[in-house]
């Protein structure tokens, strides 16, 4: 590169070295600096190196300059600090809805936001490579259409899968296309799920979005705004269980004094607690009756009892009469 041109670029390769190559551990003396532009083919001075890194700090990159060994010039913050990245990093990594393949690609872009020594401590892909998790890598590109249509206020449409015992999604109805009005995107058991409003029916609907496929925007403007103006998607996840919908119900539920904070992290800290006796309490929650929400409830075994109404007391004996029948 001609050297007028070298001496254009030298500060922004300077900012590159700072946000690559230093941290506080690892500052950089201006000799270090000077060098490294060196390598770069750049040529550089000891007055301009520090005018350089003044007008980075004008700019408002945080540099300090350290004098205590190891001495020198470093990034002392960034957009993103360490435990932060390595939360976001250990998301990803738990994500059942993003490949492996997308996993990895997501890691090594977050490392970039770190210094090359701290980025070898989000390094951690051998503790979740196992996870089971989709095989469907067009679940990233369904996220971005989705959202699209969100922005754009559209209607979308899609084939609707199902898992075939070979392990492969099979569009269900013979490949009918949905048409809905996407209203949300929710994020329950490492799973994304798309909440819309059903036209046809009138109701909402939740929808695995991994397993949607040929998804398409609509010309038609979304319906349903009336009736989510006023409704709470942060609610509906507390009360569906595995997002499988069914007929909403409020229940007296009891419970022993030990599943106060299983109950208020399912339907949140609002619930009104009442005491029954010393031991146990009893509360009323709202749910969508399903056989998961008969699981979950058969999950807490004999310490929680639904108590009304009878009506879902006799479908939860019917859901466990069935269970039990398999093992007779």
């Amino acid at each position: 590169m001609p050297r007028v041109f070298n001496q254009k670029i030298k500060i922004l390769y300077l900012m590159r070295i700072f946000l690559e190559q230093t941290d506080e551990e690892h500052p950089m003396s201006v000799k270090e600096l000077i060098a490294y532009l060196n390598s770069l083919g750049i040529s550089a001075e000891r007055k301009t190196v520090y005018d350089d890194i003044e007008t980075l700090r004008n700019f408002g990159m945080d540099i300090l300059n350290r004098r205590e060994h190891p001495a020198g010039f470093y990034l002392a913050s960034r957009e993103f600090e360490l435990p932060e990245l390595r939360l976001l990093v250990d998301a990803v990594q738990s994500s059942r809805c993003i490949t492996n393949g997308k996993s990895r690609q997501l890691i090594r872009k977050l490392e970039s936001l770190a210094s090359v020594y701290e980025s070898r401590q989000l390094r951690r892909q051998g503790f979740a490579e196992n996870r089971i998790r989709t095989i469907n890598e067009n679940v990233y590109y369904s996220i971005d259409m989705i959202q699209r249509a969100l922005t754009e206020d559209r209607q979308i449409s899609f084939q609707y899968c199902e898992w075939t015992v070979e392990k492969k999604l099979r569009p269900e109805n013979e490949g009918e296309r949905y048409s809905v009005s996407p209203w949300g995107l929710v994020w329950q058991n490492e799973e994304y799920y798309l909440i819309t409003y059903d036209e046809k029916c009138g109701r909402v609907k939740q929808y695995q979005v991994d397993k949607l496929q040929q998804i398409r925007i609509e010309k038609e403007v979304r319906r349903g705004r009336e009736f989510f103006e006023n409704y709470d998607i942060g609610e509906l996840t507390s009360r569906t269980f595995g997002m499988f919908g069914g007929r909403e119900v409020t229940i007296c539920l009891e419970a022993h004094n030990r599943l106060v904070g299983v109950l208020l992290d399912r339907f949140g800290r609002d619930i009104m607690i009442h005491r029954k006796d010393p031991e146990h309490f009893k509360t009323l929650v709202r749910v969508n009756i399903s056989d998961q929400f008969f699981g979950w409830i058969a999950s807490l075994g004999p310490d929680a009892v639904i108590a009304s109404p009878d009506e879902v007391r006799n479908k939860y004996r019917e859901f466990l009469e069935k269970s039990l029948s398999n093992y007779k």
